[in-house]
């Protein structure tokens, strides 16, 4: 039976024969709410069983939303065959009416299923691709949190401003200690921002709680009025509440010295610039560890293959793989 289909099986334990759960080093986890993001999850495990050296053979779970049922499909399927495990998640009533409400319920999940089953859990959204080992998510002894800066400001601030009507009403309810607060830059712009962390690449120690704290948070957020006014009136408020609620929970919940950045060799965000806009180009894999790819290789421009550097077999996985057919 492969590694990865036993990986958390029963094993033999202390000499009195009693029994224990095997630990993985490292288990791997997602969220999707539809055929796209179901699709995008299985790019996202057949790259780590591809490309992932030491781990191509970790766990890997998917989150569903309770009551979603997808139609039976090649895809589940597929999903099936790479040892993918399907398991659900609930939200509270009124969360899903932010973008991306029931994901911090989910990582919630995924980290309290993963207790004593992984020293790390890696919660990575749907649409990331591995193209080497990811050892990074390997925390050193005294690391809890290993994160990315979010990729452009956003509905961030910068480091040097004061808070805004926004960001203090999340202060002043989480409650964060202004102590707290440290800079993160932003890979696509340069922006030195307050502490504002990508939701979709996370390597956590499951004992410590911090998704629990994320979903803690985000349910104070979401339930206080005055902010759900402000996402009323400012759409990309509505869709990146999630993100200032991870900022809350980690800020309120680990010490300075519990986090670990994680270099730019994760999280890249392929082709960026020509989606969203950016200072920088992002169009080189050349020792990329995992990328994310948005929705850009739904109709990726002719001269995408050209613009791309890097590895000729990575780009040749990707093009095999990422590129709708008719392309």
């Amino acid at each position: 039976m492969p590694l990865f289909a036993t990986a958390l099986a029963l094993s033999t334990g202390d000499a009195g024969g009693a029994e224990r759960r095997a630990v993985a080093p490292v288990l791997f986890a997602t969220y999707a709410d539809d055929a796209g993001s179901l699709e995008n999850t299985r790019l996202l495990a057949l790259s780590l069983r591809t490309f992932g050296g030491a781990h191509r053979e970790a766990p890997i779970r998917l989150y569903l939303p309770q009551g979603f049922a997808p139609a039976e499909s090649d895809t589940l399927k597929a999903l099936r065959d790479l040892g993918v495990e399907v398991r659900t998640s609930g939200w509270p009533e009124g969360a899903d009416w932010f973008f991306y409400g029931p994901k911090p319920y989910a990582a919630a999940q995924a980290e309290a299923d993963a207790r004593d089953e992984a020293g790390i859990l890696a919660w990575l959204d749907d649409d990331t691709v591995v193209l080497q080992e990811p050892g990074e998510f390997l925390l050193p002894g005294g690391k809890s949190l290993g994160y990315r800066p979010v990729m452009h400001r956003n509905i961030g601030l910068l480091y040097q401003d004061p808070l805004d009507a926004f960001w203090g009403r999340i202060f002043e309810l989480l409650p964060v200690p202004g102590a707290s607060l440290f800079p993160v830059v932003t890979p696509a712009d340069g922006d030195t921002l307050k502490p504002y962390i990508n939701a979709g690449c996370l390597a956590v120690r499951p004992e410590r709680g911090l998704f629990a704290r994320w979903a803690e948070c985000f349910t104070t957020l979401f339930r206080d009025s005055l902010l759900t006014d402000m996402c009323r009136a400012d759409r990309p408020k509505r869709i990146f509440i999630h993100q200032a609620a991870l900022a809350g929970a980690v800020l309120t919940h680990l010490s300075r010295d519990e986090m670990s950045e994680l270099s730019d060799r994760v999280n890249y965000p392929i082709f960026f610039q020509q989606m969203f806009g950016a200072k920088r180009t992002f169009n080189d894999i050349t020792g990329v560890v995992t990328f994310r790819h948005e929705s850009f290789f739904r109709d990726p421009p002719p001269d995408w293959e050209r613009e791309l550097q890097g590895p000729a077999d990575r780009r040749a996985w990707i093009k095999a793989n990422l590129v709708p057919r008719s392309r």
